[in-house]
C-alpha cells in the first residue's frame, strides 16, 4: 500500500523515534512493505517511519539494488574526513541543498527478520543511513544548511 509521505514543516519530522520491540510482527512487516512500495513509487533513495507518520525507528534504504531494512539503527561510528555532496528528502520535494557529512559510517541495527547486523561503509550509503536516521532523530537536512543559505534553495 502506498502511503502519504509528510512534508515540511509536519510537526512528526521533528519526534524522536521510539524503538521497536518486536521487528517480526505482521504490524511492522506490512508498515516495511508499504514502506518500500511508498518509497519506489516517490523515487526515493530511503525513507524513514516518520516520513510516512510513524515514531517508530524504522528506515529503509535501496542503494544500487541492495535493499536495508534498518530496525532501531544506531550510528556507532564516522569518520573524521567529510565530504560534501548534494542532498533531498521526500518530505522536501524539489529542494536540494550541499550538505557536509562524515565520508564514512558504522551501523549496528536488526534487519527485517531480527538478526542483529552491522555495516561499515561510505560514499552514498554512507550519506543515506546518516540522513535516514536523522530522521529518526528528528533531525531535518536543512540542520545543515546556515539561515542565509536556505533562501537560495536549488529547485531542480
Amino acid at each position: 500500500m502506498i502511503l502519504d509521505i509528510r512534508k515540511n514543516p509536519d510537526p512528526i519530522l521533528r519526534q524522536k523515534t521510539r524503538k521497536i520491540k518486536d521487528p517480526q510482527t505482521k504490524e511492522i512487516q506490512d508498515l516495511v512493505a508499504s514502506m518500500l512500495e511508498t518509497m519506489y513509487s516517490a523515487d526515493g533513495l530511503g525513507l524513514a517511519a516518520p516520513q510516512i507518520g510513524q515514531d517508530l525507528r524504522l528506515c529503509i534504504i535501496d542503494e544500487g539494488g541492495q535493499v536495508y531494512v534498518l530496525i532501531n539503527p544506531q550510528i556507532t561510528a564516522k569518520s573524521k574526513d567529510e565530504i560534501v555532496m548534494e542532498e533531498g528528502c521526500l518530505s522536501f520535494p524539489g529542494q536540494f541543498y550541499e550538505i557536509s557529512r562524515p565520508e564514512k559510517v558504522q551501523v549496528r541495527y536488526l534487519d527485517q527478520h531480527g538478526v542483529p547486523r552491522k555495516i561499515k561503509t561510505g560514499g552514498l550509503l554512507a550519506r543515506a543511513l546518516q540522513h535516514e536516521i536523522d530522521h529518526l532523530e528528528g533531525k531535518l537536512l536543512i540542520d545543515y544548511v546556515k539561515k542565509n543559505k536556505r533562501k537560495n534553495i536549488k529547485e531542480k
